[in-house]
């Protein structure tokens, strides 16, 4: 196909991806600053647009490959230890820190706690990271934060916990986010694994991985910045947590990879997965909190900002951190 048809233009799109995400980002804030009241409907839009994110990841993630990342222990044994032991104890180290507000908390616990699962894989193959083994990973990481947040949150907030969050959101954002998309995925793995026409469909699926990464960034940003109001001092005040975050994560990711003697690629990926956090999909989780914590999504958010702009900075970083051999040819870049 010549690079001037689709092909192309997805090609490109997947070249200058972390412009498109930068820019989407920039757009979500002028559009929310400029028609603060569009965010209530683009609220409602951040679910499905998330869910088909999540969709086009997993459809990556065939299910055997999944099965066989159980297998590879060693990477997932360090991609377990950095993001359910490193991570909660660093989180621990600058709780007491954090300004003493219960929305604010709950906010950084529930984005700091988890691990990302999207667009972790994107940046961790441009530094040259394995993004096929965080692919597979995925499904893992996702069943597991879900499993433990929960436990963690009570550790960190004790029993007044109870009185703020309820279950049943948590539960609808898990079956809406994880379990139907994973199925959906699956199913059209099969299809596309018995006729030619359903791989067509998931060859046409996985293109779209860039245009609907930056409309998620676009449609959450724009949604949240009108909440902004008078909280503006308060989400300030956590953005050089998330700053010292990524700082710290850099070096424990990389002790994690040492301990298990993982080679570059992996070594790499296990920095990035440890240092990207899940502010997307436990974003519909804090939509969910009464109206008196309606600063907690913001704080969620603002992560994302601080978060996007350090990975810029960690594509060039990292390769220097962990230095080693190149990513293998046949190893996808990205989604």
């Amino acid at each position: 196909m010549s690079q001037q048809g689709p092909q192309g233009l997805v090609d490109r799109m997947e070249h200058h991806q972390v412009a498109i995400y930068l820019a989407a980002l920039a757009a979500g804030g002028l559009l929310g600053w400029a028609a603060p009241g569009l965010g209530p409907g683009l609220e409602h839009s951040i679910n499905p647009v998330l869910g088909a994110l999540l969709f086009v990841t997993f459809l990556q993630v065939p299910a055997a490959e999944l099965v066989r990342s159980l297998r590879d222990g060693r990477f997932l044994s360090a991609a377990v230890l950095v993001n359910f032991v490193a991570v909660p104890l660093v989180v621990a180290a600058m709780f007491t820190f954090l300004p003493d507000d219960q929305a604010v908390r709950l906010g950084v616990l529930l984005v700091l706690l988890c691990p990302c699962v999207d667009y972790v894989i994107v940046f961790s193959g441009l530094a040259g990271g394995s993004s096929r083994r965080l692919l597979a990973a995925t499904p893992f990481l996702l069943v597991a934060q879900m499993l433990l947040l929960p436990g963690f949150l009570y550790l960190f907030m004790g029993s007044e916990l109870a009185d703020i969050v309820e279950v049943g959101p948590f539960v609808e954002a898990f079956v809406v986010l994880i379990v139907i998309p994973l199925a959906f995925a699956w199913a059209l793995q099969a299809w596309a694994g018995r006729r030619p026409a359903g791989q067509k469909v998931s060859d046409g699926a996985t293109t779209t991985m860039v245009p609907l990464m930056a409309a998620t960034l676009l449609v959450v940003v724009a949604s949240q910045v009108p909440k902004l109001g008078d909280n503006l001092t308060d989400v300030a005040a956590v953005v050089p947590f998330y700053a010292a975050f990524l700082v710290v994560m850099a070096f424990a990711g990389k002790a994690v990879a040492r301990l298990f003697r993982l080679d570059a690629s992996a070594g790499r990926a296990i920095v990035f997965t440890g240092a990207t956090r899940n502010s997307l999909v436990v974003l519909p989780l804090a939509l969910a909190l009464p109206d008196d914590l309606a600063i907690t999504p913001v704080v969620v958010v603002t992560q994302t900002l601080v978060e996007v702009l350090g990975m810029v900075v960690y594509v060039r970083l990292v390769p220097r951190l962990m230095p080693g051999r190149e990513r293998p040819a046949n190893e996808p870049v990205a989604p």
